[in-house]
């Protein structure tokens, strides 16, 4: 199912996207931008990118988390996962960005 982009301004006043799923959870979130049409940019990079499993890496945190970050095809991280209890549930939600960016509209919440 399809979910969306919502692009949004933060407290520092920089512009970032979130790719939000179907059911509303929060699957992917960008670092700040300084102009929107970047957080565009990048948000359109993720629905191009979202089917290529080299473009997903695959993270512990420090305290034993899992999550991964979504990079694309010039290496740039273009998105971060929420922390994971464990790596099959990370790996769902490599799954769930696929599913969710494909055909995924864009809501400007500037």
């Amino acid at each position: 199912m399809a979910g969306k982009f919502e692009i949004y301004k933060d407290k520092k006043g920089e512009y970032r996207f979130r790719l939000v799923a179907g059911n509303g959870e929060n699957l992917l979130a960008s670092e700040g931008y300084k102009s929107k049409s970047s957080a565009m940019n990048g948000a359109e990079s993720v629905q191009k990118n979202c089917g290529d499993a080299n473009c997903f890496v695959k993270n512990t945190t420090p305290t034993g988390k899992f999550r991964f970050n979504m990079k694309a095809k010039n290496h740039q991280v273009i998105g971060t996962s929420q922390n994971y209890e464990s790596e099959s549930s990370r790996d769902n939600g490599i799954q769930a960005v696929a599913r969710a960016a494909k055909g995924a509209k864009l809501v400007d919440l500037t």
